[in-house]
């Protein structure tokens, strides 16, 4: 299983070029690599907020937006910064793209795991996230590839939570049986130590060569996580890992 933004789809990039087209529209004099950094950060903050309940998926937005704003100059009340929201989020989805190695890793593991079925757990609500696999051209169910999209909006209950991990493997145990399960995700406490600690086996996607805090580098290594820089590393190290039953 897989977490989806920034390690199936190129998420970053996409912001990046959201947030450049938006600005530009927008008129805003900027410099732009400060202005990717602020809405990042804000991106950040806001979207735990949400995680957390302290804000609704909407709210979160519209909070970016204003403090975006804000910052270029631009006072907008609740209203307007749910159409610049809206109006920034066209360029952004213009721009959502799988990385380019997600179509030959997942070409690999079928060839080198025999049996080897896929799903996508994800902190989002289900139904924006499944809108952009849709995009992506990742179809749910079959004849699609991903067999089942479990999103902690509709569980209700968010990685590294030791129950969402646990819920997802369940879901396809109720179809048939599963006989190891491995989640590969970009963020290494959220994603691959929240995972081993489920007992999957986590897999840290490394793709920027980020040097964890030790905090994180002692869970990971006390929790067994494996680290790569690209899926094309996963066919080769799952294959030595997992036994499909």
């Amino acid at each position: 299983m897989f977490d989806l933004d920034d390690t199936l789809m190129a998420h970053r990039e996409a912001v990046a070029s959201g947030i450049l087209a938006h600005l530009r529209e927008r008129g805003y004099e900027a410099e732009v690599a400060e202005s990717r950094a602020l809405w990042h950060e804000l991106e950040e903050r806001h979207y735990h907020a949400y995680l957390a309940g302290e804000l609704t998926f909407e709210q979160q937005r519209r909070a970016r937006a204003a403090e975006f704003a804000r910052a270029h100059g631009d006072a907008l009340d609740d209203e307007a910064a749910g159409a610049w929201f809206a109006r920034y989020f066209e360029h952004y989805r213009a721009s959502w793209a799988l990385h380019d190695d997600v179509e030959p890793a997942f070409d690999a593991l079928e060839r080198a795991l025999p049996g080897v079925r896929f799903g996508i757990i994800t902190n989002g609500e289900e139904a924006f996230q499944l809108a952009k696999l849709v995009r992506l051209g990742l179809e749910v169910g079959h004849p699609g590839r991903i067999e089942h999209v479990v999103a902690s909006g509709s569980e209700g209950v968010t990685k590294p939570d030791a129950r969402i991990f646990r819920a997802a493997v369940a879901r396809f145990a109720a179809s048939s049986p599963v006989g190891a399960a491995a989640y590969v995700g970009d963020r290494l406490r959220t994603d691959a130590i929240g995972a081993a600690r489920a007992g999957l086996v986590g897999v840290w996607l490394n793709r920027s060569g980020e040097r964890p805090d030790e905090s994180d580098a002692a869970d990971a290594a006390a929790a067994g996580v494996l680290e790569i820089r690209s899926l094309a590393e996963l066919p080769a190290l799952l294959r030595d890992r997992l036994v499909v039953g």
